[in-house]
């Protein structure tokens, strides 16, 4: 079984922010995936999916963002994953808008609750896909930057990246992290 873990925090006041796009990964995840109805447990949302020829469980951390360690540790240890069975789905801000890359493990490079993920699993080995949306303008602070809405010109460019990024979930179950590096990290 995998692991797919979309990044986000809950409620309707974070609805489509920047730094919702994993969750907003997992949910076209679910629709194209899934069962209809997600559940809530391991303080999160979680929905069944086939992707494949495999069974996946896609979560959606309700514990806010700097808090998502939980609820994928949870996960990891009622099921006994390994953590190459897992895939972390965040947003950065360090990447240009709409640009993905893949990674086997590493920092969090600052985005909290990636760093919150590998602290609580005790691990940098924790594969993971970034979407970017940045940079963020000059004279911003990135907590604002992250916490605000795209703007109608950054939408469209947006969405065709969560479509890459949610193809490129399907391939990571199907052909793994290498295949994926590959495949999404150029340009």
């Amino acid at each position: 079984m995998k692991l797919i873990v979309g990044l986000g925090n809950p409620g309707p006041r974070y609805e489509g922010t920047r730094h919702n796009v994993g969750y907003a990964v997992v949910r076209r995840l679910a629709q194209q995936h899934g069962i209809p109805r997600p559940r809530e447990q391991f303080h999160g949302e979680v929905v069944e999916a086939s992707i494949g020829n495999h069974r996946a469980l896609l979560l959606a951390p309700k514990t806010f963002m700097n808090r998502s360690g939980l609820s994928v540790r949870a996960v990891r240890d009622f099921y006994k994953l390994p953590h190459e069975d897992i895939l972390i789905i965040c947003d950065d801000f360090n990447l240009p808008l709409g640009k993905l890359r893949f990674r086997a493990r590493g920092s969090a490079g600052g985005q909290k609750g990636l760093q919150d993920v590998i602290t609580c699993l005790g691990t940098q080995e924790i594969p993971r896909l970034r979407i970017g949306i940045g940079p963020v303008p000059e004279g911003w602070d990135p907590a604002d930057y992250v916490l605000g809405h795209f703007t109608a010109a950054e939408r469209e460019q947006i969405e065709e990246a969560l479509d890459r990024a949610a193809a490129g979930v399907v391939d990571w179950v199907a052909q793994g992290i290498v295949y994926c590096m590959d495949r999404y990290n150029a340009g």
